[in-house]
């Protein structure tokens, strides 16, 4: 790994970080914010739970970091976020420059099974896989505890991780996330690209579909902004709901009156969601 910034926040440190990554079959950069308890290994700091952040469409690591507020409530409460981007980058990786919705910047968290993308889009095992091992292998945290969250996309992402790995993740929370891709107009044109016509195989990344064949959630808070412009066309939480209510499984939706889309509306609330998690993290087992 190469680090190629570190800069003091709120007590703490926010780093940016570059490496190879097998998944993705080439570089990739994540941030990580480490809190006043916590320090590189072999430094002395305490070791800390991790957040895992996902984020949405046209982002990298970085509009988080910059935008959301998270990290003085990371120091507050003693936990490590971690920040990966939203898809491969560099020249030989595939792309469409004139769509904002498909190709870098726009990996959908799934693994690519058509071409040309199949070689590096892979961030569903980015995410879950890889850069979780190299997140304990070099920085002060307690193994397996952790949770995920996530905005829009990322909001997506955090919960396909839940739903696809039970037990991984103490809990899980999202920011206006797209619940039901298969029938949002980015779903399904990410979904075309990247897994081909087999709707069976959209199935297996889609939070409703998945709650609806029986997948489980830990406990999972998620919020909406009743101003989202994409609320009504995108981002479908009524049926992520539904599907929920018919299986008994618990899930706490919140429609928060006023809020658009925007990091406005996730500064506004991220305290809220670390403070859940940490509640999540802290407990045993």
């Amino acid at each position: 790994m190469n680090r190629i910034e570190r800069i003091k926040e709120s007590g703490g440190w926010l780093e940016r970080w570059q490496h190879e990554s097998t998944s993705c079959a080439g570089t990739m950069t994540f941030s990580i914010y480490l809190p006043p308890q916590a320090a590189a290994l072999n430094q002395g700091g305490a070791n800390c739970p991790v957040v895992y952040w996902l984020s949405g469409l046209t982002c990298t690591d970085d509009n988080v970091r910059v935008k959301a507020g998270a990290q003085r409530y990371c120091a507050e409460l003693g936990l490590i976020l971690v920040m990966p981007d939203t898809s491969p980058r560099g020249d030989d990786v595939p792309d469409v420059p004139e769509r904002y919705d498909l190709g870098k910047g726009a990996g959908f968290y799934v693994n690519a099974t058509q071409a040309p993308w199949d070689k590096h889009y892979r961030m569903y095992d980015y995410v879950t896989q890889e850069l979780p091992a190299l997140i304990e292998a070099n920085f002060a945290v307690l193994p397996g505890v952790c949770s995920i969250s996530g905005h829009s996309m990322g909001g997506h992402g955090a919960l396909i991780c839940a739903l696809k790995n039970p037990g991984k993740y103490r809990s899980v929370s999202a920011f206006a996330p797209i619940c039901h891709p298969s029938v949002s107009p980015w779903g399904q044109g990410c979904f075309a690209a990247y897994l081909g016509d087999d709707k069976a195989a959209w199935a297996a990344y889609d939070a409703t579909e998945l709650v609806e064949a029986g997948a489980t959630l830990p406990p999972c808070l998620v919020d909406h902004g009743t101003d989202d412009e994409f609320l009504a066309g995108q981002l479908f939480p009524q049926d992520l709901q539904a599907a929920c209510a018919a299986r008994n499984q618990a899930l706490t939706l919140r429609m928060q009156e006023g809020y658009d889309h925007s990091y406005h509306f996730i500064a506004s609330f991220i305290g809220e969601h670390l403070a859940f998690h940490k509640q999540a993290l802290s407990r045993a087992g």
